[in-house]
């Protein structure tokens, strides 16, 4: 793809439209169930800004009249959809709230609500998907999750 986002055979749009709707939904693809350590959301943010980076290529400065790199802020300003993670945020939430409407007989639902028995190893208990649905509702300060049952 690298050949293909360095052309300049291609227009900026036709660039980005590729962007969209193949990368970001192969990126995006299952990813309503993914537990995103913070570690995980600064690599999708690189990978977003190279990506853009290399779509909308290097800018001529007015006054210098050098080449120069795009900073974080105006590639977000050229690339007018939302942030990769808030993207995968919103899917989050979307998908827990079909799961709570399944009701019982659904295995997606038994396996939200499924309370494993027995021992926990030693450390810091892993996250598990209710915790980050709980953590992307504090952060948009809705109401704390309550749980299906």
């Amino acid at each position: 793809m690298q050949n293909l986002w360095s052309s300049s055979l291609l227009y900026k749009n036709t660039k980005n439209n590729i962007y969209r709707t193949i990368i970001l939904l192969l990126v995006l693809c299952g990813s309503e169930t993914l537990l995103l350590t913070l570690r995980e959301e600064l690599r999708l943010r690189v990978f977003r800004n190279r990506v853009l980076r290399r779509i909308f290529g290097l800018k001529i400065d007015k006054v210098r009249g050098e080449r120069r790199r795009l900073p974080n802020k105006e590639l977000n300003d050229l690339y007018s959809s939302p942030n990769i993670i808030q993207v995968i945020k919103s899917r989050r939430m979307r998908w827990a709230g079909q799961v709570a409407c399944m009701g019982e007989w659904s295995d997606a639902y038994r396996v939200l609500v499924w309370k494993p028995e027995g021992k926990r190893p030693f450390g810091r208990p892993r996250y598990i998907w209710e915790d980050n649905i709980k953590m992307v509702l504090q952060e948009m300060r809705w109401e704390p999750w309550t749980g299906l049952t």
